[in-house]
């Protein structure tokens, strides 16, 4: 299968800067696979599609300021990459004179070791200088496959203060704030970027899981009130989620393994919903393949931590899942296989075809999609 069947061309005017507002009015393409049809709906109408009993999974992992703004301990400044490495297509941008460092924080290793992304040549050694008594020194320089990794000094204080005082957001490259660098630049963007239930005790996503960014709280309650069950996993958004499949054949593309958590009730709950053939929606491609990482498990009984590193494409056999909420997803990209492969490579060709007529907006504060 080759990447090229993956491809399509998006007008620069449809990528979403700003989430609808409420978050619920984003509007809802609805693909009917059984049917080949479609309905253009709003996101708030999303209740009219579930019934008592149906089963929605949302991945309540925190987005954590990952982008750290750093100099060389020499003086002489350097720039990371922010999420740009994220997308193939986007180029190095111009350095300020001197440079400076922004240490994008990919993936926790252990003992403050993290992966990270930078976009010029340091050494190993070196000392980048966050503030005072928090830097981050170079450990280990990139090689195939893998990315650079620094490992963290935090002078004695706490990780999660020193993130939340000198990290930003790190927000995906095709979207440019308006006012980025302010305080209450920074504070719209992490109110922007984070879902509405997203845990304060499961931080680790360096990215949103943007198909809950539609979702407000009234528009839960409600289906709750419908008797609709919620239930949450946990899987950390890195580079798993974004990186570029870089192969004409698909199946030479290696996923970078994310951290799962799903707690035991949960998975007994699932198993339950499943056994009674209740419909098991799943809220973004994190939860889809959380799901379908889970259900091919031997040992189903168990609380279940894991490093997951399921590739989907089109030919793979669900196992868990009815059906998908998600977002529209960049060309060529593991997050539009996989929904190719959920409802078929020549209906989401022609559903992406009619969102771009209908003037969809696309990617992270984009419009929803559910596929039934």
């Amino acid at each position: 299968m080759k990447l090229s069947e993956f491809d399509y061309y998006l007008p620069r005017e449809l990528i979403a800067q700003q989430p609808a507002t409420p978050r619920d009015n984003s509007r809802l393409f609805v693909i009917r696979r059984e049917a080949g049809w479609f309905e253009h709906r709003r996101f708030h109408d999303l209740g009219e599609y579930l019934q008592a009993g149906d089963v929605m999974v949302l991945n309540n992992s925190r987005v954590i300021p990952a982008r750290l703004i750093g100099r060389r301990e020499t003086g002489r400044l350097v720039r990371s990459v922010r999420s740009s490495q994220l997308d193939q297509n986007t180029a190095d941008k111009p350095r300020e004179a001197g440079g400076k460092v922004e240490v994008f924080l990919l993936q926790e290793i252990g003992d403050g070791a993290w992966e990270a992304l930078l976009n010029r040549k340091v050494i190993v050694g070196e000392q980048i200088i966050i503030a005072d008594g928090f830097s981050a020194e170079v450990v280990k320089l990139p090689t195939e496959g893998q990315k650079w990794l620094v490992k963290l000094d935090c002078g004695g204080r706490g990780f999660d203060e020193l993130l939340e005082q000198y990290g930003q957001t790190p927000l995906p490259p095709y979207i440019s704030p308006e006012d980025p660098s302010t305080d209450s630049g920074q504070e719209k963007i992490q109110e922007q970027y984070q879902t509405i239930y997203a845990d304060p005790g499961k931080k680790g996503s360096v990215a949103a899981p943007t198909a809950g960014l539609h979702f407000t709280e009234s528009l839960l309650e409600k289906l709750q009130r419908k008797g609709v069950q919620l239930e949450y996993i946990t899987l950390h958004v890195g580079l798993g989620t974004f990186e570029p499949v870089r192969s004409e054949n698909i199946k030479e593309h290696q996923m970078h393994a994310e951290y799962v958590e799903v707690e035991r009730e949960t998975v007994a709950r699932l198993q339950k919903a499943k056994q009674e053939g209740r419909r098991i929606i799943a809220v973004g491609t994190t939860s889809v393949r959380t799901l379908e990482f889970l259900a091919r498990q031997e040992d189903q009984d168990a609380e279940f931590r894991d490093w997951v590193n399921l590739f989907i494409y089109p030919g793979y056999e669900f196992k868990m899942i009815d059906s998908i909420i998600t977002n529209f997803h960049l060309p060529k990209s593991t997050l539009l296989m996989l929904v190719s492969a959920f409802a078929g490579q020549e209906l989401i060709k022609k559903a992406y075809q009619e969102a771009i007529v209908q003037k969809y907006r696309f990617y992270s504060f984009g419009d929803g999609m559910l596929i039934l």
